[in-house]
């Protein structure tokens, strides 16, 4: 195979070149290694590849290194000075060094455009996961979604959901007959989690705008894919948001894209560093929806590439998904680590040139050991190869120049300033506030009925001491079947059932009304 994406060649002991065919591109991959071995620079030049065939990216900079894709590299930095040897080792004719077009994402603001999605959007299943809810709380959770449907309230930020649980836990009783047991212990625990969750920054994952797929699905004027960079420096201190917010992305992907069969090159690719944290205490549900994305996403033309320090981090109805490998060195310092290299060496074709397991073992940094798809999505034999230099900036960019970068995009002006309109929180504060005025005017009336009672009283004692007894007690029978009746009447409807009822609807049966 003589096209595609370049990944690396050979030289004095490695095998022939080894390209990554656009076509099987979109039938995923893995990129695996110990710490150190050369996993970043095998995504960033991937990144490079797929961006110059016109392909979009979508990435997260665990470390910070991957935002020199937008600065040349050059031949005088300090890193980049054996790049040429390397090129010409294995035989990169066409090596150049140049900068990609890069878009900065950053679920805190800070580095990057925010990246916003509704609650609604991210559904109650990845949310309870987010939470690290329980069983009893996460069907809490779904019968809060159930009544946000039913009545119309937009569930949009955390304060929604806040809200909306708050008015769930007062009209529990109702809502027990209707969807089953509500407990406002399991109400207290899930609000907990939502605290833990604003402490740690991610309320400002919730809200609008929300992030449009189509934004990250972009070219430039030269044809050349986006490489979009979510920062998740600062995310990693989170881990389960950062899971949860790119399992997300994916679903939304699934969700949205149309089919495209076997398109010539990827739509868009996807890499999930440090995958292991997907799977790493999910519960079954989660990891077969994992599944059924990673194996059916790609008839939408999405790559799905996943970053990890062993294959064995990832479940193995998954990682039989994944055609394209490039496996850095593992390390075998316990009986463990040297059982999980060999049921690695055991999923690639072997070549009879070189023993795979022993190979992974000694590949030194910025080698590899690879198999890439080849025709008919038929793996190719295992390999060992010398990954190419990348032609951006090896390291980090300066503050300053991403700033400029920044600065130039145009995504700026759409997601920088985020929208608040009205939604489930606003709503019941309406009607809040509705039910209260109702309430106090209620109270008004009775008091005034009282108070016209009470001087009637008054008036019906002061004419009876100047009239004859057998007026005064006729006029006490009127007044008893008049005025005293009324007020009777009145006293004992606040009093009794039906005014109970009244107060009980004004009061706690908030926000019924539809």
């Amino acid at each position: 195979m003589t096209s595609g994406i370049f990944i690396g060649g050979g030289g004095a002991g490695y095998g022939t070149q080894q390209f990554l065919d656009l076509g099987y591109a979109n039938r995923h991959g893995l990129i695996a290694g110990a710490t150190g071995t050369g996993k970043t620079v095998t995504l960033q030049i991937l990144a490079e590849g797929f961006s110059a065939a016109g392909v979009p990216v979508f990435l997260s900079d665990v470390k910070g290194d991957l935002s020199g894709l937008a600065k040349s590299g050059s031949a005088g930095h300090k890193l980049h000075g054996p790049f040429t040897e390397r090129a010409g080792t294995i035989g990169f004719s066409d090596f150049a060094y140049a900068a990609f077009p890069v878009t900065f994402w950053d679920l805190f603001g800070d580095q990057g455009h925010p990246v916003r999605t509704t609650v609604s959007e991210m559904g109650p299943l990845l949310l309870a996961r987010l939470l690290e809810l329980t069983e009893a709380q996460e069907g809490i959770l779904n019968i809060a979604f159930r009544v946000a449907d039913e009545d119309a309230l937009p569930l949009l930020d955390l304060k929604d959901l806040q809200s909306l649980l708050v008015w769930i836990g007062e009209n529990a009783r109702d809502l027990s007959l209707r969807y089953g047991n509500v407990s406002s212990a399991s109400i207290g625990a899930i609000q907990r989690r939502l605290l833990v969750l604003e402490n740690q920054g991610g309320a400002g994952l919730f809200g609008e705008p929300a992030l449009a797929l189509s934004d990250l699905m972009r070219v430039d004027a030269d044809g050349r894919g986006r490489i979009n960079i979510l920062a998740a420096d600062k995310l990693m201190g989170a881990p389960g948001l950062y899971a949860t917010f790119l399992l997300w992305l994916l679903s939304e992907l699934f969700e949205e894209l149309p089919e495209v069969g076997d398109p010539d090159k990827p739509k868009l690719v996807f890499f999930f560093d440090e995958a292991h944290l997907l799977f790493d205490d999910a519960p079954k549900a989660l990891v077969d929806k994992v599944e059924q994305v990673a194996r059916l996403i790609r008839s939408k033309g999405v790559g799905v590439y996943f970053i990890t320090q062993n294959p064995a981090d990832v479940p193995e109805d998954i990682l039989g998904q994944l055609g394209n490998r490039i496996q850095h060195a593992l390390r075998a310092f316990t009986a463990k680590d040297r059982k999980e290299l060999r049921l690695a060496a055991e999923t690639y074709r072997e070549n009879p040139a070189f023993d795979t397991e022993e190979a992974i073992r000694a590949v030194g940094v910025g080698e590899a050991v690879t198999s890439m798809l080849q025709r008919k999505g038929v793996p190719g034999v295992v390999e060992r190869t010398l990954i190419r230099p990348p032609s951006s900036q090896l390291g980090p960019i300066t503050k300053a120049e991403r700033a400029a970068v920044l600065a130039a995009s145009d995504m700026g002006g759409k997601y920088d300033t985020p929208v608040d309109r009205q939604s489930a929180y606003e709503i019941l504060q309406q009607r809040s506030q509705q039910a209260a005025a109702e309430a106090e005017k209620a109270e008004e009336q009775a008091e005034e009925t009282s108070a016209q009672a009470r001087e009637f009283n008054a008036a019906r004692r002061y004419s009876g001491s100047r009239v004859p007894r057998s007026s005064a007690r006729s006029s006490r029978r009127q007044s008893k079947t008049l005025g005293g009746a009324l007020a009777g009447a009145v006293i004992k409807e606040l009093s009794g059932t039906t005014g109970r009822r009244l107060v009980r609807g004004i009061l706690g049966g908030l926000f019924k009304g539809r």
